[in-house]
Order: C-alpha cells, then structure tokens, then sequence
C-alpha cells in the first residue's frame, strides 16, 4: 500500500504538532527533534515491562524515510520486540498527518532502541513482571 496509508485506529505513544522553533535551515523538522521523541516514545513503551527506570543502551536503526514539516502532527507507534533480563528492545514507528491533509498518514521514520532498566545507582537490574 506504500508509506501513504489511511488513517490507522491505534493508539500513539507520544502525538505532537511540531512548530518553527524545531526546523532546521532548509525549513523540515531537525532529525535530532524527531530522535528526542522517538527516545521518549520508546521509553513509554519500555516502560510497560518495568516498574524500574529504563535508560536508552541501543539504537540499533534509525532511518528518516520522508521530511517532517511545520504544523505536522507526529504519532509515534510502539511495539515491544523482546524483553530480556534487564533489557527491553522496542520499535518506534513515526508517521505524521500533513496539515494540509490529515485524513492520510505518512510513514517518516523508523527506529529500533534497547532499554535497560536501572537500579538508584544506575546499575542493571533484573526486569520484574
């Protein structure tokens, strides 16, 4: 079906509209704006396997498919791949709605990450589920 796709009734991790103050010089979104999210997304999805914090060890892919513009609303997907024994490996997928067109969804970027979940002194410990 392609990277346009009609509009998908899942629920996103993270969803924001993005705004002029995280465009880069040629006017699309910073690749580092979208990195941030997809972390933050990654973690809320790592999160369901632990009660403990989780820091970003890995990521092991992350690929920019199509820019990401002004007025943009960003849905970030996740899914959880593996969980380990202190580890938990997840997908993000990101797609936006245009502004111009918010009844289709684009496919934009992609990425893999490990989480590892942490002890108070930033020491792995074993995931409890």
């Amino acid at each position: 079906m392609g990277l346009a796709t009609k509009l998908k009734e899942r629920s996103p991790a993270i969803r924001v509209i993005l705004m002029p103050r995280d465009t880069n010089e040629v006017g699309t979104i910073f690749g580092g704006v979208i990195m941030s999210l997809v972390d933050q997304a990654g973690a809320v999805e790592a999160r369901k396997a632990t009660d403990s914090r989780v820091v970003t060890v890995c990521v092991r892919e992350l690929m920019f498919k199509k820019p990401v513009r002004v007025g943009d609303i960003v849905s970030l997907y996740t899914t959880t791949k593996k969980i380990g024994t202190t580890s938990v490996t997840v997908k993000v997928e990101v797609e936006v709605q245009r502004r111009h067109n918010s009844a289709i969804t684009e496919a934009v970027t992609e990425a893999e990450l490990v989480f590892v979940a942490v002890n108070d002194k930033m020491e792995p410990t074993a995931i409890q589920r």
